[in-house]
């Protein structure tokens, strides 16, 4: 075998820290002949070694650091414009290892709300499911609510104000949005009240694929006027259904949801950005702060329009 052969060859390998392989030492032990192109010789060489680096997979196992479950509190009440309110739920689960498919449910809690003229709920769990009803909560605005939680053997407490909400006017769809012109974008209208600080969370639901998309809004530059949410998806098409709720929220509400959107956004992953952090709701463990709690007690004032996308 030439010796220019055996040198580029060698070359070759180094530069792309290739793996020995079984093809490379047969193809270096092959006699050659005075009429093979060493050219072809080494592109012969290259595709064997690329096949038989391809061809290996190396299973990764990953550690990851385990820590005790703590309590994730959603309780979200909605009082949809039209309703009297009174079916209020509230969903009690445990966080969950990384890899794990199961969300556990936190079960056996003692859960009731107390509003400012001392009316208690008494919120009842569904079977184990981790989700408590009830059937009489009084819904009033600017109301003060207080949440108690018992469970294992700890006391959580929360408060909140029910939060008023404009109505959703109108919608207008445009069918030649986002960046190709292929996309729908759909415009929810309303129009913010003038001289008070509103915030807004607007819930996009698709019935037909399962899907939400959220949005929180401020009145900073748009007080006293007509304003519209926003909600674009290149998957939707004439026919579905789109569910859109409109839910005041309180100011320390809309930081907490800001923030969370912002650390959930999957087009994230700047290397520059804030890395997400764990986000501390209105929520807190009474009997041990340090084991505090996730999620966010809230009460709103929600306006519904469901939309067929045409």
């Amino acid at each position: 075998m030439p010796l220019q052969l055996i040198l580029a060859v060698t070359q070759i390998q180094v530069k792309m820290k290739l793996p020995d392989s079984p093809f490379l030492v047969l193809c270096l032990q092959y006699p050659t002949t005075s009429n093979f192109n060493p050219m072809k010789r080494i592109l012969y060489i290259l595709s064997l070694v690329l096949l038989s680096t391809y061809s290996c997979e190396d299973v990764i196992d990953v550690d990851v650091e385990t820590i005790e479950p703590k309590l994730v509190i959603d309780a979200s009440l909605h009082w949809v414009k039209g309703t009297n309110g009174n079916a209020q739920q509230i969903r009690l689960s445990l966080t969950a290892p990384y890899f794990s498919d199961n969300i556990p449910a936190a079960s056996g809690a003692t859960v009731t709300i107390t509003d400012e003229n001392n009316n208690t709920f008494n919120f009842i769990e569904d079977g184990s499911s981790g989700v408590y009803k009830t059937e009489s909560f009084l819904p009033e605005l600017n109301m003060v609510y207080n949440l108690y939680i018992e469970y294992d053997n700890e006391i959580y407490t929360a408060f909140t104000t029910l939060t008023s909400v404009a109505p959703i006017e109108y919608i207008e769809q445009k069918n030649d949005g986002g960046f190709a012109g292929d996309e729908i974008e759909i415009k929810a209208f309303y129009t913010d009240p003038a001289n008070t600080e509103n915030f807004y969370l607007f819930e996009f639901l698709l019935f037909n694929s399962n899907k939400a998309n959220l949005e929180v809004y401020d009145d900073v530059f748009t007080d006293g006027n007509q304003i519209f949410a926003f909600f674009s998806d290149e998957n939707i098409e004439a026919g579905d259904e789109l569910i859109i709720r409109n839910s005041g929220i309180t100011n320390r509400a809309y930081q907490f949801l800001f923030i969370l959107l912002q650390q959930t956004d999957d087009e994230a992953g700047d290397p520059f950005e804030t890395q997400p952090a764990t986000l501390r709701g209105n929520c807190i463990n009474q009997t041990n702060p340090e084991n505090f709690p996730l999620g966010y007690f809230r009460a709103s004032e929600t306006d519904v329009f469901t939309y067929e996308i045409q």
